[in-house]
């Protein structure tokens, strides 16, 4: 080859690697990404695995309509693996190397509290669809799940009312989420006339098996001649035992119930719901509330996993809330840009599964109902008590520390712990 042709060559593969890469580029800016951030294998991925599958699903829904800005949504899925700390990594990687305009996801409090400073340092938005334990409110952060007050404070009010408990045992998994929550409702249900001796407080290891002792213990402290009742925040596959062992001990919802916040649907959907039913659930929604908008979403979901006995539950549902409030906001903004979805998704609303509305308030919390279920023998719930919506509680009024503290993330404001007793902000709000 000449020293001519040498040239020619060499300039015509560096305009058509320069083309390619103009192309990747202008594919990359008619796509927008979108960040799937949960477990797919370890202890939660018997509860992630459907909120991943349910993302996709409402992904495809939205490409149907023709996408958002005019462009194809596409989503990065990444599997932290129930590895709290590989969570953050996974969502720096979702931010800084895939330049997702969002993520949704995360399942545990020590999952979220892990990639909470990474969107905060990277000013990106998520969506955490979960029940938590409340105190905390970050800007770059939407809890479409109950706060305490939309779930575990009605529950043991519907408990003492309704069935006329006068014992807790408080079950939990040992992390962040059940520790606080029953730290808040040790002191609620004190505040109720609940004396100290009345309430066992007891944590087990994620994944945790071996049952027969702790479920021995519960059946002995509820035989003191007072009704007693378990509120279970034991999460991810350590459920499917614990409901065993009650049923092997022969724990019938007449005798101790147990109301949990992290057993739905897909939970039960791996046991033998015959001894169990009559135990209780608190959720903001089930799949078998009746409402038009509820039959089409179980509908659509059937047809996405060609799979008549896929079940839905209530992550689902503020998955599906906070998704659509996302593109609501989008679309008001004309952009992804952080900031500027930031100031225009407070005060969206749109539907819920129930046939009612969510809307996105100022503390990034949002309105729901509080619907307490009974398991039924095919592995539903029966609903039993509704309440209207109900706005989440970041900050609970039965800790001392927090219960001077609102927040609101609208400008001048715009803080996450705001003390109405001095006056000031106290910082970044988690």
């Amino acid at each position: 080859m000449n020293l001519k042709s040498y040239v020619t060559g060499a300039a015509l593969g560096a305009v058509m690697s320069a083309t390619a890469a103009f192309n990747g580029a202008v594919a990359a800016e008619d796509t927008i990404k979108v960040g799937v951030l949960h477990s797919l294998s370890g202890t939660m991925a018997i509860s992630e695995t459907t909120l991943k599958d349910a993302m996709l699903m409402l992904i495809d829904e939205q490409n149907k309509k023709g996408g958002l800005l005019g462009k194809k949504l596409e989503a990065v899925v990444v599997d932290p693996a129930s590895d709290w700390p590989l969570f953050a990594e996974k969502a720096r990687e979702l931010i800084e190397k895939d330049k997702v305009a969002a993520v949704f996801g995360c399942w545990t409090s020590s999952s979220r509290k892990s990639v909470l400073p990474v969107f905060e340092e990277l000013n990106s938005i998520l969506f955490y669809p979960v029940q938590y334990e409340g105190e905390e409110s970050s800007r770059n952060i939407f809890y479409t799940g109950a706060a305490p007050n939309q779930q575990a404070i009605p529950a043991v009010d519907y408990l003492m009312e309704k069935e006329g408990v006068k014992r807790f045992v408080l079950e939990g998994t040992d992390y962040v989420y059940p520790r606080t929550t029953n730290k808040i409702l040790e002191a609620y249900l004190e505040s109720k006339g609940i004396p100290k001796e009345d309430i066992i407080i007891n944590y087990t290891p994620f994944g945790f098996s071996d049952w027969q002792t702790e479920v021995k213990k519960i059946k002995e402290f509820g035989s003191a001649g007072k009704k007693t009742a378990v509120v279970s925040t034991i999460n991810g596959d350590a459920n499917v035992p614990f409901y065993k062992e009650l049923g092997n001990q022969g724990i019938k919802a007449t005798d101790i119930p147990v109301v949990a916040f992290s057993v739905g649907e897909e939970e039960l959907a791996g046991l033998d719901t015959k001894p169990l039913v009559g135990h209780l659930a608190a959720w903001n929604y089930f799949e078998s509330v009746e409402s038009p908008v509820n039959k089409k979403f179980i509908k659509q979901w059937h047809d996405f996993t060609k799979n008549d006995k896929r079940v839905t539950n209530d992550p689902m549902e503020a998955a599906y809330i906070g998704f659509n409030a996302w593109v609501k906001a989008v679309q008001a903004a004309g952009t992804t840009d952080t900031d500027k979805v930031l100031d225009t998704i407070i005060g969206t609303t749109v539907p819920n599964l129930s046939g009612g509305y969510a809307t996105v308030m100022p503390n990034h919390h949002i309105t729901k109902p509080v619907l307490i279920g009974e398991i039924q023998a095919n592995g539903q719930f029966e609903i039993v008590q509704q309440t209207p919506a109900v706005i989440g509680d970041e900050w609970s009024d039965y800790l001392p520390d927090s219960k001077d503290l609102i927040s609101d993330w609208r400008k001048p404001m715009n803080c996450g712990n705001f003390n109405v007793a001095s006056g000031k902000c106290g910082g970044k709000g988690s």
